[in-house]
This record gives C-alpha cells, structure tokens and sequence, in this order.
C-alpha cells in the first residue's frame, strides 16, 4: 500500500477553497501512472506549529503506481508547483502539500544516516506523521489496521500518543 496526505489552508484562482483545491490535487494525481485507490474523510485542523494561519484542510489517500518512491515524491512537487506551492518558510501557509507516508512498508533512513548514492533525502514512513493528528486520524479512517514498519506500533497506539493541542475535526461530505 502506498500512502500519502494532503493539505492545505490557502485558496487558489479558479480552483476555490482549501477543500477544493485537494479534491483537484486528488484528481491531478489520478493519470496514467499513478491510480488514486481511496480518500479519507477531510479535517480540519488547527496549524501545527500553533501559529496565526487559517485553519488547513487535511486528508489522506491510497494509491498505486510503477514510480518508485523517489519518482513518486518528484510527481508530487511537480503537482505542488502546479497548484501554486511557494516554497521557503518551514510550516509556512500553503495551497497544496503532498507527503509521501508510506511506500508499500519500506523503511528509509535519514539522508545522514543513508550512504553516498542513497535516497535523495528521502525519509520513510513521513518522519514526523506520529506527530501529527492531522496525518494520523484521517489515516486511521483510511487504513486502521496500518502498522508503522519502523517499530510495530499501530496506527491506534499512535493516535492515543499524540502530543495534546492538536485540534483536529473531521468535516461533513
């Protein structure tokens, strides 16, 4: 299983709102070579670090393709610029973000500890998703069975360990 979040809390021209803008990325990432199995529910949820941005809007999808995880992350950039991300600040308010959480259970060590000719800086399971309630209850309803392949702790377990503060509502259809 291949796994990714969306998020969100800047509007786009022409496209609409947060929400609008990931059911568009959502259906951007739905071509020849990458096939969107599912969706989560949306939630929205507070700024991760506590700041004074718009809420986001957040998901997670389920998808297959051929690309390795190196050439799926570049398609999300690719998809990212395209829906006017504007990189720079770390946790800066955005239209679009695309992580790749997991990749079929591989585990990929931080590019400090890869050796020369590694992943290009690609780290996985997402290294900060038990952190995060935005990332984790959108994939509970996702996949509740999922286990993090670094350690062997379930997606519940990582739920009932998140850091408090992180107010996270899941929205209507």
């Amino acid at each position: 299983m291949i796994l990714a979040a969306l998020g969100g809390n800047l509007p786009v021209s022409g496209i609409g709102t947060p929400r609008d803008v990931l059911i568009a990325a959502a259906q951007a990432l739905d071509t020849n070579d990458i096939n969107v199995i599912d969706l989560s529910p949306w939630y929205q949820t507070v700024p991760v670090p506590a700041s004074d941005q718009p809420d986001f809007i957040n998901g997670v999808i389920s998808l297959e393709t051929a690309l390795s995880a190196a050439g799926l992350l570049a398609r999300f950039h690719e998809i990212e610029d395209a829906f006017g991300r504007i990189r720079g600040v770390a946790n800066a308010a955005r239209t679009l973000d695309i992580d790749l959480l997991d990749y079929r259970g591989a585990v990929v060590v931080p590019p400090d500890v890869v050796p020369p000719g590694g992943q290009d800086g690609l780290v996985l399971p997402h290294p900060r998703l038990q952190d995060r309630a935005f990332v984790l209850m959108p994939l509970y309803d996702l996949a509740p069975y999922w286990i993090d392949p670094r350690d062997g702790r379930s997606i519940g377990e990582l739920i009932d360990r998140l850091p408090p503060g992180q107010a996270c509502q899941r929205l209507s259809l």
